[in-house]
C-alpha cells in the first residue's frame, strides 16, 4: 500500500509543479465530448435526413427541427458559457452565451446555403462521383468543409476556444487541417484531402479546388505570438485550382484569378490572373545492378 501511495504522491507533486497541464477544482473546462455530440446534431439539422435513425416525414420536420435546435441551444450554450468564463471571468458569461448562441442558430440557413454550393461543385469536379448523395455520406472533404463551416460562424463570434476544438474533431478524422479563422468562398472542393493545411489568415474565393498534400501555409513561425493577429497565410483568387503537394505560403502573397497550379510547386511570390504554374519534370535516370544469390535476383535501382 505504501508502494502505492508513493506513486500516487509523485503524481500529485507534478499537478502541483505543472499547472499549465492541471485544472483541478474548477468546474468551467469545456467538454470536447460534448462539443462533438452538438456538431453532429448540428450536422443532422444542415443534412436533414441523411443522418438520422429513422425516415424523416415532412408531417413532423417541425417539431424535429424544434427538438433539435433545443438539444443544441441548451448544450451549446452550456460549453460557450465554460469557454467565456475561462477566458474573461468579469463578464456576465450566462447572458453573453444565450446572445452568442443565438446569433450562431441563425446562421444555419447561410451555412447550408454555402454548403449546398460545395457539395455542388464536388459532384461538378469529380467524375467519380455518381451522386450527391454519394457525395454528402462518404467524402472526406466534404465532411471537413462541413464541420469548418459551422466552426467558422463561432470564431466570427469571437467564441474562444470551442471552434478550435470542433476543428480538431474534422482535422483527427480526415487528416484535413483547416483553421476556423480562415475565409472560405462557395463552390469549394477538396479532392481526396489527407495532408491538406489551410491556415487561419488564409482567404479563398469561389470555385477553388484543391488536392491533397496541399499546404497554405505561413512564411515563418519563429517570432511566434508576435504575429498574432497578422495576415501569415495567401489569399487565393476565384476559379483556382491547386494540384496535390504544393505549398503556397507567406501573407503577402495572392494568386490570381483563373490561376492553374500544377502539382509539387513550391510558391512565396504572387501569382498574376490567368497563368499556370507547373513544375519542370524531373529527369528520370534508370540503372539497373543484378545479381542472383542463393536463389533470387537482387535489384539495386
Amino acid at each position: 500500500m505504501k508502494d502505492t501511495d508513493a506513486k500516487v504522491n509523485m503524481i500529485l507533486e507534478s499537478y502541483a509543479k505543472y499547472d499549465l497541464t492541471s485544472r483541478i477544482d474548477e468546474d468551467n473546462i469545456v467538454s470536447r465530448d460534448a462539443l462533438i455530440l452538438i456538431v453532429k446534431e448540428i450536422r443532422k439539422l444542415l443534412f436533414p435526413g441523411f443522418f438520422d435513425n429513422n425516415k424523416v416525414r415532412c408531417d413532423y420536420i417541425k417539431y424535429l427541427v424544434g427538438e433539435r435546435l433545443e438539444y443544441i441551444e441548451y448544450n451549446l450554450k452550456k460549453q460557450v458559457c465554460r469557454a467565456l468564463s475561462n477566458d474573461d471571468k468579469t463578464i456576465d458569461s450566462e447572458a453573453k452565451a444565450q446572445e452568442l448562441v443565438g446569433k450562431f442558430i441563425e446562421t444555419i440557413p447561410k451555412i447550408r446555403d454555402y454548403l449546398n454550393t460545395d457539395i455542388q461543385a464536388a459532384y461538378n469536379g469529380d467524375p467519380a462521383a455518381y451522386s450527391t448523395d454519394e457525395i454528402v455520406f462518404c467524402y472526406p472533404g466534404v465532411f471537413a468543409i462541413t464541420v469548418y463551416r459551422i466552426a467558422h460562424e463561432l470564431w466570427e463570434l469571437e467564441i474562444p476556444m470551442i471552434p478550435r476544438i470542433i476543428s480538431e474533431y474534422a482535422h483527427n478524422l480526415t487528416g484535413i487541417d483547416i483553421h476556423p479563422g480562415a475565409t472560405i468562398g462557395k463552390y469549394f472542393f477538396i479532392d481526396h484531402g489527407t495532408g491538406i493545411v489551410i491556415g487561419e489568415t488564409t482567404i479563398i474565393g469561389d470555385n477553388v479546388k484543391i488536392y491533397q498534400g496541399v499546404t497554405l501555409g505561413g512564411l515563418s513561425t519563429r517570432k511566434g505570438q508576435q504575429l498574432k493577429g497578422i495576415k501569415r497565410h495567401p489569399t487565393i483568387g476565384d476559379n483556382v485550382t491547386i494540384y496535390s503537394n504544393t505549398s503556397i505560403l507567406g501573407g503577402e502573397t495572392v494568386i490570381g484569378n483563373n490561376v492553374v497550379i500544377g502539382g509539387n510547386a513550391f510558391i512565396v511570390n504572387s501569382v498574376a490572373e490567368g497563368m499556370k504554374v507547373n513544375i519542370r519534370n524531373p529527369e528520370l535516370e534508370y540503372s539497373v545492378d543484378r545479381r542472383y544469390e542463393d536463389g533470387f535476383w537482387d535489384f539495386n535501382i
